[in-house]
């Protein structure tokens, strides 16, 4: 993704859908500062160019190889921050593992067949028993209501 000397003042909020991309070129374009969370979910970036001013997201510690020539940093090789000699495994709660989301980013993904809040839950979401009680109550007021306003009703 091609975006040098694009006269960009700031990083476009429409990057955030571009997540797929390998290069990125920010080069020659007046940024004064790249927003903490401008490149997460960036988990398939393995370069990216910016001015020279500016560092590489994340950190150097994020990327396998930072270089800086005349007209650009040039940030490669992003590195995955799970398994490297910071352990971060232990951020993650119990049932869950560590997974890369962008330079500097980790998400905790949850362990088959866990989810919800810290990966707590263990199985599958009550739908039968959660319609039943909602679709019970339900008809058990609509027909309260019915009976006790039907009187209240005057016909023509």
């Amino acid at each position: 993704l091609d975006l040098s000397n694009c006269s960009l003042h700031s990083v476009p909020p429409e990057l955030a859908e571009a997540t797929a991309a390998i290069v990125l070129d920010l080069t020659e374009n007046p940024l004064t500062t790249l927003p903490n969370g401008s490149f997460l979910g960036f988990t398939h970036l393995q370069l990216l160019a910016v001015p020279p001013a500016l560092e590489c997201p994340g950190g150097s510690d994020a990327w396998q190889e930072v270089t800086v020539d005349g007209s650009s940093r040039r940030c490669q090789g992003q590195k995955n921050p799970c398994n490297g000699s910071t352990d971060l495994a232990w951020l993650c709660p119990e049932n869950s593992a560590c997974a890369p989301d962008g330079p500097g980013f980790i998400q905790c993904l949850c362990d088959n067949p866990f989810h919800g809040y810290k990966c707590l839950r263990e199985g599958t979401f009550p739908v039968l028993l959660f319609g039943g009680i909602l679709g019970t109550a339900t008809i058990s007021l609509s027909l309260l209501l019915w009976g006790t306003q039907r009187r209240k009703a005057k016909t023509p």
